[in-house]
Protein backbone atom coordinates (compact mmCIF):
# COMPACT_ATOMS: atom_id res chain seq x y z
CA UNK A 1 0.00 0.00 0.00
CA UNK A 2 1.55 3.61 -1.07
CA UNK A 3 0.74 6.04 1.83
CA UNK A 4 0.13 9.66 0.12
CA UNK A 5 -1.75 10.77 3.58
CA UNK A 6 0.10 11.03 6.89
CA UNK A 7 -1.28 9.63 10.11
CA UNK A 8 -1.85 13.59 11.86
CA UNK A 9 -4.03 14.03 8.02
CA UNK A 10 -5.61 10.72 9.19
CA UNK A 11 -6.40 11.16 12.65
CA UNK A 12 -7.98 14.37 11.97
CA UNK A 13 -10.21 12.84 9.14
CA UNK A 14 -10.91 9.72 11.68
CA UNK A 15 -11.89 12.38 14.21
CA UNK A 16 -14.04 14.68 11.66
CA UNK A 17 -15.86 11.58 10.92
CA UNK A 18 -16.67 10.88 14.65
CA UNK A 19 -17.78 14.62 15.49
CA UNK A 20 -19.93 14.42 12.33
CA UNK A 21 -22.10 11.77 13.80
CA UNK A 22 -22.03 12.76 17.08
CA UNK A 23 -23.50 16.28 16.16
CA UNK A 24 -26.10 14.94 13.32
CA UNK A 25 -27.44 12.16 15.75
CA UNK A 26 -27.50 14.30 19.02
CA UNK A 27 -28.60 17.51 17.84
CA UNK A 28 -29.75 16.66 14.10
CA UNK A 29 -26.85 19.18 13.44
CA UNK A 30 -24.61 18.78 10.02
CA UNK A 31 -21.49 20.55 11.01
CA UNK A 32 -19.37 22.70 8.90
CA UNK A 33 -16.25 21.85 7.16
CA UNK A 34 -13.57 23.03 9.35
CA UNK A 35 -10.13 24.63 8.53
CA UNK A 36 -7.81 21.94 7.70
CA UNK A 37 -4.14 21.41 8.84
CA UNK A 38 -2.98 20.99 5.06
CA UNK A 39 -4.36 22.25 1.78
CA UNK A 40 -4.69 18.82 0.46
CA UNK A 41 -7.55 18.23 2.60
CA UNK A 42 -9.69 20.40 0.46
CA UNK A 43 -8.94 18.84 -2.61
CA UNK A 44 -11.44 16.31 -4.22
CA UNK A 45 -10.78 13.16 -3.14
CA UNK A 46 -12.92 10.30 -2.74
CA UNK A 47 -13.24 8.61 0.36
CA UNK A 48 -15.38 6.16 2.34
CA UNK A 49 -16.71 5.81 6.12
CA UNK A 50 -17.01 2.88 7.98
CA UNK A 51 -18.47 1.75 11.38
CA UNK A 52 -17.69 -1.08 13.06
CA UNK A 53 -18.95 -2.00 16.56
CA UNK A 54 -16.81 -4.40 18.84
CA UNK A 55 -17.81 -7.28 20.17
CA UNK A 56 -14.95 -9.08 21.72
CA UNK A 57 -12.26 -9.45 20.19
CA UNK A 58 -14.44 -8.63 16.77
CA UNK A 59 -15.39 -6.06 14.63
CA UNK A 60 -19.12 -6.18 13.16
CA UNK A 61 -19.99 -3.99 10.32
CA UNK A 62 -22.53 -1.26 11.41
CA UNK A 63 -22.49 1.21 8.48
CA UNK A 64 -19.82 1.72 5.49
CA UNK A 65 -20.73 4.79 2.66
CA UNK A 66 -18.92 7.06 0.60
CA UNK A 67 -18.25 8.32 -2.86
CA UNK A 68 -15.77 6.55 -5.05
CA UNK A 69 -15.45 9.30 -7.56
CA UNK A 70 -13.42 12.31 -6.64
CA UNK A 71 -16.58 15.08 -6.67
CA UNK A 72 -16.17 16.95 -3.59
CA UNK A 73 -13.35 18.22 -1.26
CA UNK A 74 -12.37 15.11 1.05
CA UNK A 75 -13.40 17.71 4.43
CA UNK A 76 -17.06 17.73 2.75
CA UNK A 77 -17.02 14.58 1.26
CA UNK A 78 -15.97 12.59 4.84
CA UNK A 79 -18.74 14.51 6.99
CA UNK A 80 -21.63 13.63 4.02
CA UNK A 81 -20.21 10.15 4.47
CA UNK A 82 -19.78 9.62 8.41
CA UNK A 83 -23.48 10.84 8.50
CA UNK A 84 -24.98 8.92 5.96
CA UNK A 85 -23.15 5.39 7.01
CA UNK A 86 -24.19 6.03 10.44
CA UNK A 87 -27.76 6.86 9.34
CA UNK A 88 -28.67 5.92 5.51
CA UNK A 89 -27.04 2.54 5.36
CA UNK A 90 -29.83 0.46 4.32
CA UNK A 91 -28.29 -2.39 5.79
CA UNK A 92 -28.36 -1.13 9.05
CA UNK A 93 -30.82 0.22 11.30
CA UNK A 94 -29.72 4.42 12.15
CA UNK A 95 -27.14 4.52 14.71
CA UNK A 96 -28.18 5.48 17.78
CA UNK A 97 -26.72 7.74 20.39
CA UNK A 98 -26.38 5.26 22.63
CA UNK A 99 -24.31 2.86 20.58
CA UNK A 100 -21.47 5.98 19.94
CA UNK A 101 -19.21 4.66 22.75
CA UNK A 102 -19.44 0.86 21.37
CA UNK A 103 -18.16 1.70 17.62
CA UNK A 104 -15.21 2.47 15.79
CA UNK A 105 -15.13 4.69 12.97
CA UNK A 106 -12.37 4.48 10.02
CA UNK A 107 -11.57 6.31 7.07
CA UNK A 108 -10.24 5.61 3.69
CA UNK A 109 -9.07 7.88 1.24
CA UNK A 110 -9.30 6.86 -2.33
CA UNK A 111 -7.30 7.02 -5.27
CA UNK A 112 -8.66 7.79 -8.92
CA UNK A 113 -9.94 4.49 -10.27
CA UNK A 114 -7.86 2.49 -12.84
CA UNK A 115 -9.05 0.55 -15.52
CA UNK A 116 -7.62 -2.60 -15.40
CA UNK A 117 -7.38 -4.03 -19.85
CA UNK A 118 -6.45 -7.57 -20.69
CA UNK A 119 -6.81 -9.55 -23.58
CA UNK A 120 -8.03 -12.41 -21.46
CA UNK A 121 -10.21 -12.06 -19.09
CA UNK A 122 -9.09 -14.83 -17.08
CA UNK A 123 -5.88 -12.39 -16.53
CA UNK A 124 -7.54 -10.27 -13.99
CA UNK A 125 -6.08 -11.91 -10.84
CA UNK A 126 -3.41 -11.86 -12.03
CA UNK A 127 -3.57 -8.13 -11.89
CA UNK A 128 -4.56 -7.61 -9.07
CA UNK A 129 -2.55 -7.47 -5.26
CA UNK A 130 -4.72 -8.29 -2.14
CA UNK A 131 -3.78 -5.56 0.28
CA UNK A 132 -3.40 -3.48 -1.87
CA UNK A 133 -5.91 -2.78 -4.15
CA UNK A 134 -9.80 -2.39 -4.09
CA UNK A 135 -11.70 -2.81 -6.80
CA UNK A 136 -15.15 -1.24 -8.62
CA UNK A 137 -16.85 -3.82 -10.87
CA UNK A 138 -19.78 -2.76 -13.24
CA UNK A 139 -21.86 -3.95 -16.22
CA UNK A 140 -24.83 -2.08 -17.31
CA UNK A 141 -26.89 -0.83 -15.03
CA UNK A 142 -25.00 -2.93 -11.77
CA UNK A 143 -22.09 -1.35 -10.08
CA UNK A 144 -20.08 -2.69 -7.10
CA UNK A 145 -17.25 -1.77 -5.19
CA UNK A 146 -15.37 -3.61 -2.23
CA UNK A 147 -12.49 -1.28 -0.50
CA UNK A 148 -9.08 -3.18 -0.15
CA UNK A 149 -9.11 -4.55 3.71
CA UNK A 150 -12.12 -6.09 2.97
CA UNK A 151 -10.32 -9.38 1.15
CA UNK A 152 -7.75 -8.86 3.83
CA UNK A 153 -10.55 -9.49 6.11
CA UNK A 154 -12.28 -11.88 5.32
CA UNK A 155 -9.40 -14.11 3.84
CA UNK A 156 -9.85 -13.78 0.35
CA UNK A 157 -7.61 -14.35 -2.94
CA UNK A 158 -7.68 -12.03 -6.07
CA UNK A 159 -10.28 -14.55 -7.79
CA UNK A 160 -12.53 -14.94 -4.70
CA UNK A 161 -12.24 -10.72 -4.28
CA UNK A 162 -13.56 -10.70 -8.32
CA UNK A 163 -16.78 -12.98 -7.42
CA UNK A 164 -16.94 -11.01 -4.39
CA UNK A 165 -17.39 -7.65 -6.09
CA UNK A 166 -19.59 -8.84 -8.46
CA UNK A 167 -22.19 -10.27 -6.18
CA UNK A 168 -21.64 -6.56 -4.53
CA UNK A 169 -22.97 -5.48 -7.36
CA UNK A 170 -25.72 -7.64 -8.07
CA UNK A 171 -24.07 -9.95 -10.41
CA UNK A 172 -23.67 -13.59 -10.82
CA UNK A 173 -20.30 -14.25 -8.76
CA UNK A 174 -18.59 -14.79 -12.47
CA UNK A 175 -19.29 -12.31 -14.57
CA UNK A 176 -15.73 -10.92 -14.12
CA UNK A 177 -15.55 -12.90 -16.67
CA UNK A 178 -17.18 -11.32 -19.29
CA UNK A 179 -15.88 -8.96 -21.92
CA UNK A 180 -18.75 -6.50 -21.51
CA UNK A 181 -18.02 -6.00 -17.25
CA UNK A 182 -15.64 -3.52 -16.42
CA UNK A 183 -12.94 -3.76 -13.85
CA UNK A 184 -11.09 -1.19 -12.33
CA UNK A 185 -8.76 -0.94 -9.17
CA UNK A 186 -7.72 2.09 -6.42
CA UNK A 187 -5.07 2.24 -3.75
CA UNK A 188 -6.49 3.40 -0.63
CA UNK A 189 -5.19 5.13 2.69
CA UNK A 190 -6.77 3.83 5.61
CA UNK A 191 -7.17 5.47 9.06
CA UNK A 192 -9.00 3.78 12.00
CA UNK A 193 -9.82 4.66 15.59
CA UNK A 194 -8.20 1.02 17.55
CA UNK A 195 -11.00 1.51 20.39
CA UNK A 196 -14.42 3.70 20.33
CA UNK A 197 -12.75 7.43 20.82
CA UNK A 198 -9.54 6.23 21.21
CA UNK A 199 -6.31 5.91 19.93
CA UNK A 200 -6.14 6.51 15.87
CA UNK A 201 -3.78 4.36 13.98
CA UNK A 202 -2.48 3.53 9.98
CA UNK A 203 -4.04 0.17 9.45
CA UNK A 204 -1.55 -1.79 7.45
CA UNK A 205 -3.68 -4.16 5.23
CA UNK A 206 -0.93 -6.55 3.89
Amino acid sequence: MIILYDLQEGAFLVKLARDAVTKYITKSETIPPPAPITGRLKENSGVFVTIEKLEGNSRMLRGCIGYPMPILPLLEATIDSAINAAVNDPRFPPLDASELDEVVFEVSILTPLTLLRVKNTKEYPTLIKVGREGLVIEKGYCKGLLLPQVPVEEGWDAETFLSACCMKAGLQPDEWLSKDTKVESFTADVFTEETPKGKIVTKRLS
